[in-house]
Parts: C-alpha cells; structure tokens; sequence
C-alpha cells in the first residue's frame, strides 16, 4: 500500500486531545485524495466535498451562521450530525476561499468532529489578502512514495520486514540495492508505480512521467498569481527537472533572457506548489545552519524519477554498477535528498547543504542533518575515505566526530581521520538505509 505511512500520521492526529483541523500539503498527482478516502475507512460515517464542483462550494459561500453550514452540510451528504466518529474532507479548498476562513469555527465549535482540507494549489493563495486561520489549523506534508512504500507495493514484504530489523544482514544487501535502483529509475509518484505493478514495463511508464508533466504544465494558470508570471513558470517547468538536482544561477536561467527579479518570483511560486525546492547553501558548522541567499541555490525537484524521464538517463542508470557515477552524481545525491524529505511531514522540513567557499579552495558536502544539537555532515559518495575532501573539510572544523556517507556499499562504522589529521567516526549507510540515519547515529553516539 502506497499510503501506509502519511495513513499512520493521520491515525496519530485523530487520537490527539488538542487536534484541530488539518491542512494536508503536498503537490499535485501525490495521492492526497486517495489517501484520505482510504483513511476515512476508519470512521464510523465520512463527508467528502470536492470544491471544483459549484454545488459543494456553494455550501461555504452562502452567509450562514456556523452552526446552520454544519446542518447544511450534513443534509448535502445526507448524513446524520451526531452518528458516530464523523470525518469531513474538504478537497480542492483554494477553490473557495472562505471556506478556508472557516475552517477555525471547526475547531472552536465543532471539535467532535474530523476535518481535512487538501488542495494541490493551495500553497499559491497563502500570501493574497484571506482571512487564514492561523494559529487555529494544523499542518501535514505529502511526499511521492519513498522506497519503503515502494516495497510495500511491489510485493516486497521480505525486505521491507528486514528494513525493520534492528541489523540487516550482511546477506540482503545485493537485493536490497536491487530493489533501490529499480525504486530510484522509477522515482516516487503514484501513477508512475502503479503502471509499472500493473505491467513490469519500464518502457510503459513514458506516457505517463510526459502526461504528469504536461499536467503542470497546464496549470500554470491556475500557480501564477499574475498573467505576466505565465511564461514564466512555464519556461521553468519546461527547463527545470533537467537541472535539477545541480546549483542554478537564478537569472537567465535555462538560457532564458529573463532577469533575477521575474525568476525568483517564479520559483517562489512553485515552490509554494512544493514542485520545487531552492535549497541554499550554509556556511555554518553549528546549529541554526543559516542560508546564505547570496550564493547559488541547488534545485531539489519533486521526484527523481521526473529527472531521469526528462534528462533520458533511465539507459544509465539501468546499466551502471554504481549509481553515484550516473550523471556525475546527481541522480544518486537527488534520491538521498528525496529520501530525507520522506521522513518528516512537518513543512518546516527543509533540505540544505554546506559549503566553504574561499580563494584557491572550495568545499561542498552534498547535505546537512540535524541530530540532536548537532549539524552531521552527509556525503553521497563511492570509493575510498580519503575521496571525501569536502567531508574532510567540514570535520576539520567541527565541534563533533561524526559524519555519514551515503553509498552503495554495505553498512559498516569506521574510525576515520581526514587529511589534515582529525579523527572522527564515518558512518556509512547503503541507499536503502537513509530513513534508519536517526536510528543509526543513535547507535554509534551511545
């Protein structure tokens, strides 16, 4: 099952005393409404309202009093009000502004009740001048699939049961790796996945990475907050999953013309439809690892697989040994970031990476992961220790001895010491561990 996971946080948000209603993020094509309708299984009687539809919305604007919408509501649906656990979804709401207005009045005089709202653009409206419920609603984001779903879904329980392990063995290994790289060419997207279940057809899956493309594409009406924005975003949408997963220059970007000003306020309008994600460089070593806005952002995409249609490195990837040497490292560096995003719903989830830029020399170490108080430097990397001179670099100067590089080897721990001499401890985990890091750093920081 693709939801299993976004379904057990929802499970957590019913059982909660102070629940309110809930705002599920995410981008379109994720599944935010299938997921939803699978876990509106768990109540006695469910509502679902689809705000595109004129008679729904109709519902949250006539100017009733609260308490007269709910009986409204209720005689829409045809339910009755106080039968039970009662789940309210709201689909499409930035269809109807007001209706988001209202969503406080569920939580101050409804709180028997379950509410989620979803709306794949409703990121976009955040900003324009509505009464938002700030302070009165909650938050929860939807990521594509990540590689334990994919298992799931593809029949894998075995090792999806061996990922739940305190140690996997030694013995899994090379099928576990078997499985990451199907899951990285593939990448994370419903649709996507569940075409390749249905036939075991890589070759199959095109129509679909070009019909979900074109589908973002076509919104781009519906993201711009403006029409002189269209080109705009259309001219990334075009350019952008080829690129991604590099550091971009902001203005002109993708040979355009057009300057910083309009392309900034176009990738902050995608972003907000979390298609895209500027992630800035720090120079920090210590925690808050602040982002320096003055140096080129690297563009973190959607889903991997969105980049491996548009950038035709499926070939590549499907005939390498190592998938950190596919497209100079991009593809692999890309799909450890996806897996991070993956393993928080909170939208202060937020990619970054370190660099130390100075005349004559400079450093990047491909991401930053705070454990504890802590900043761990990530590094995705193949081949031996003293390769990782960037890793080395950040350990030269840290106040801690740990470090973590994400490869396709086996999971070991070694003591380390960089080239100028600084001991610390590596810790190296295959791909398919990269949800575990928590879990491992907790072992080896004991």
């Amino acid at each position: 099952m693709f939801y299993r996971e976004i379904i057990d946080k929802l499970k957590d948000w019913a059982v909660r005393d102070n629940r309110k209603p809930l705002v599920l993020r995410g981008s379109r094509q994720v599944g935010k409404t299938t997921a939803v309708e699978m876990f509106a299984k768990e109540f006695d009687q469910h509502i679902s309202l689809n705000l595109e539809k004129e008679e729904e919305r109709k519902i949250f604007e006539t100017s009733y009093p609260f308490q007269d919408l709910l009986m409204a509501l209720f005689f829409y649906a045809g339910k009755e009000r106080h039968l039970g656990r009662t789940l309210i979804f709201i689909d499409e709401i930035q269809n109807a502004p007001k209706a988001i207005a209202l969503l406080r009045y569920f939580k101050e005089e409804a709180g028997d009740l379950f509410v989620i709202a979803a709306g794949s653009l409703l990121e976009t409206i955040m900003d324009r001048k509505i009464s938002y419920p700030v302070g009165r609603v909650e938050y929860m984001v939807m990521h594509p699939v990540s590689f334990r779903e994919f298992l799931a879904a593809t029949g894998e329980t075995q090792s999806l049961d061996l990922l739940k392990s305190d140690e996997v063995p030694a013995f899994a290994h090379p099928h576990l790796m078997r499985q990451f790289k199907k899951y990285l060419t593939i990448g994370g997207m419903p649709q996507v996945v569940e075409q390749y279940i249905r036939n075991n057809d890589l070759t199959a899956l095109q129509p679909i990475y070009a019909s979900l493309l074109i589908s973002y594409i076509e919104d781009v009406e519906k993201y711009a907050p403006s029409s002189s924005q269209v080109q705009y975003i259309r001219h990334i949408l075009n350019t952008a999953f080829e690129v991604a997963g590099s550091r971009i220059t902001i203005e002109n970007f993708g040979g355009s013309s057009y300057k910083f000003r309009e392309m900034k306020e176009a990738f902050t309008t995608l972003e907000k439809t979390l298609l895209f994600q500027l992630v800035y460089p720090t120079t920090d070593i210590t925690i808050p690892a602040l982002p320096k806005l003055t140096l080129k952002p690297r563009l973190h995409a959607l889903d991997t697989g969105m980049i491996n249609y548009s950038t035709n490195m499926v070939k590549d990837i499907l005939s390498t040994e190592d998938i950190a040497d596919v497209y100079r490292g991009r593809i692999a560096e890309h799909i450890t970031g996806q897996e991070l995003m993956a393993m928080s719903n909170s939208i202060m989830n937020k990619l970054r990476f370190w660099v130390r830029e100075k005349k004559q020399s400079s450093a990047e170490v491909d991401y930053l992961y705070q454990y504890n108080s802590k900043l761990i430097p990530i590094e995705v990397k193949s081949g031996a220790i003293g390769k990782l001179r960037s890793l080395h670099q950040f350990m030269d100067h840290a106040p801690h001895k740990l470090a973590v590089r994400v490869w396709q080897g086996p999971y070991s721990v070694e003591k380390a010491k960089t080239i100028a001499g600084t001991e610390f401890t590596l810790l190296n985990l295959p791909f398919y561990l990269v949800h575990r890091i928590e879990r491992e750093l907790d072992k080896i920081n004991e």
